[in-house]
């Protein structure tokens, strides 16, 4: 693995040598990878005896509350004093899954007003000049795969417990579907190797995450997919709309839509995939594509968005219908693109 020069593990180690109060941050709407990265982060300071504390901008999923360390994550939407005075303590910021300061939307700010050195760490294309140390990689399946590499050459195998193996494989596992995209090369399967190694249900892990879920999720579920889907075979595309309303409908947590973008993808014919979620000020977005289509060039393009080839997202501050219109109107632009089956 070569996705981290070692002139950036030795800058590393720099700040480390003096700095002791660590804050770890990830982004707005936390993922799998984003909770099990930061997570993962945190014990390896943890182990190392540094103050480390894990902050997210709200609310995540429920699912991934069984994550060791999952006690330790401050949420700044309803913390927010207190991690004001965690932000005078701290002397090094780790930035996690995410390259555009404006993903911790509240956080935002305050971050700007501190001159504490910040370190990136992520896998998303075109960081911001806003980090003083940018370890960033497009190549790997996900950011937990690239911080085993950072944490192996940091301190070695010997570093990654089986706390920090299972959060790395909980991130690996789901930002990838399962190993259904982002997960091509051989580099993810040898670190996957590595996390076994060190005694993680993999089995039990999938469990805890993927068969998790409440009985309202799953009847939002079939509802969307009943009702809400639309198909539109003659551009190979489906997408799924959801009003706050029919959200409330049924007691909608964070997290409970998760994943759902993905069910028009398994209809026969369909390679592009989105899914419209109404929030308080904005839509958003999520679009997963198969084979040869880019859903990031197509959200960056149109949605305010960005990700990955395969898997991206954005939002639209327009109603409802008319960010769905303006999807729908730009399919045909995308016709010989998303006819094109290179599967």
């Amino acid at each position: 693995m070569t996705n981290i020069n070692n002139e950036n593990i030795k800058k590393v180690n720099e700040y480390l040598k003096d700095k002791k109060n660590i804050l770890i941050i990830t982004h707005y709407n936390p993922d799998g990878d984003a909770v099990g990265s930061s997570l993962a982060l945190y014990s390896f300071f943890k182990n190392k005896g540094f103050n480390v504390d894990v902050i997210v901008p709200n609310e995540y999923p429920k699912f991934l509350h069984w994550l060791p360390y999952n006690d330790k994550i401050i949420i700044f939407n309803s913390n927010k004093k207190l991690i004001k005075n965690k932000l005078k303590k701290a002397n090094l910021l780790f930035f996690i899954d995410f390259n555009v300061l404006d993903r911790i939307q509240g956080m935002h700010s305050l971050i700007k007003q501190t001159n504490i050195p910040k370190i990136l760490i992520d896998h998303h294309p075109e960081p911001e000049n806003s980090f003083d140390i940018t370890i960033s990689s497009t190549v790997v399946s996900s950011t937990a795969e690239l911080l085993y590499e950072f944490m192996t050459k940091l301190s070695g195998e010997e570093s990654i417990d089986q706390s920090i193996a299972e959060c790395l494989y909980t991130g690996i596992m789901t930002d990838t579907g399962s190993f259904s995209y982002n997960s091509s090369l051989p580099d993810t399967y040898y670190v996957v190797s590595k996390l076994l190694e060190k005694g993680i249900d993999k089995d039990k892990i999938y469990w805890n995450v993927y068969d998790n879920y409440s009985t309202d999720r799953m009847r939002l579920l079939g509802y969307c997919l009943n009702k809400k889907m639309k198909v539109i075979p003659e551009y190979a595309t489906a997408y799924i709309s959801i009003s706050a309303d029919e959200l409330k409908s049924f007691n909608y947590r964070p997290g409970d839509s998760e994943g759902f973008v993905n069910f028009p993808l398994s209809i026969k014919g369909i390679v592009f995939s989105a899914i419209f979620i109404e929030r308080e000020d904005h839509i958003k977005i999520s679009f997963r594509s198969k084979g040869s289509f880019n859903a990031n060039k197509f959200a960056e393009n149109h949605f305010n968005g960005g990700g990955h080839k395969n898997a991206a997202g954005g939002y639209s501050e327009q109603t409802m219908d008319k960010a769905r219109g303006k999807f729908v109107g730009l399919l045909a632009e995308y016709k010989d693109k998303l006819l094109n089956k290179r599967i």
